[in-house]
């Protein structure tokens, strides 16, 4: 959040998204003229269906963006709407590379958010640049997607992955050097295309003051 207001002070930030909250921005009589979607609940209630984002997309001088999650899901779905989608994320599904919500599911605390599982599309990211960077080989990066994929979303980080491949046959030192990697090097593409969002939103509203 604390990164997000340094690159857009001037924006309303609210919490992960629920049922009735984009109904709840329909119905207010201020024009909120820009709204992005980044993320959603998944188990602490239920999240905004397509037909609600569709309701603030109906009215007149909003322009609506979805990036990183749940956003992205509803973008792809809502494009032809009118809906703008920012980043690789949506990318990945509107081209089909990514079908599954649980690519994106996360738990987060109720009192200030804070996540308490990790995105399997960001384990999936952080794999990639370990590879990238030497740490770990093709074939144990393959095998730590595997491992991710098995363990419910709300349970998955890197201490439960690296304690299960232990037992799949990775070598001790390869997964040591991977748990120093992460400790430092923990790639989110869900935050960087959250940023994109961010910026993406600052640019069409600065846009809107000069003309």
């Amino acid at each position: 959040m604390q990164k997000a207001k340094e690159i857009f002070p001037l924006a309303d930030y609210r919490p992960p998204a629920k049922k009735g909250d984009f109904l709840k921005i329909a119905n207010e009589q201020n024009d909120a003229g820009f709204v992005g979607f980044i993320d959603g609940v998944f188990l602490q209630d239920y999240p905004p269906t397509p037909i609600e984002v569709h309701s603030l997309l109906k009215k007149n001088n909003v322009t609506v963006a979805g990036a990183a999650s749940l956003g992205a899901l509803r973008a792809v779905e809502l494009e032809k709407f009118g809906m703008i989608g920012i980043g690789k994320i949506f990318q990945f599904y509107k081209s089909g590379r990514l079908e599954s919500d649980d690519e994106v599911a996360v738990t987060f605390s109720d009192q200030d958010y804070k996540l308490q599982s990790e995105a399997l599309i960001d384990i999936r990211y952080t794999l990639y640049w370990a590879v990238k960077d030497g740490i770990i080989s093709r074939d144990t990066k393959d095998v730590l997607v595997k491992i991710a994929k098995r363990i419910y979303f709300p349970s998955r980080n890197y201490d439960e992955i690296m304690e299960r491949a232990r037992t799949d046959g990775i070598e001790k030192k390869e997964l040591e050097r991977f748990k120093e990697y992460v400790a430092v090097n923990r790639r989110s593409l869900k935050e960087e295309d959250s940023v994109k969002l961010i910026q993406f939103i600052k640019e069409r509203y600065l846009e809107s003051l000069r003309s």
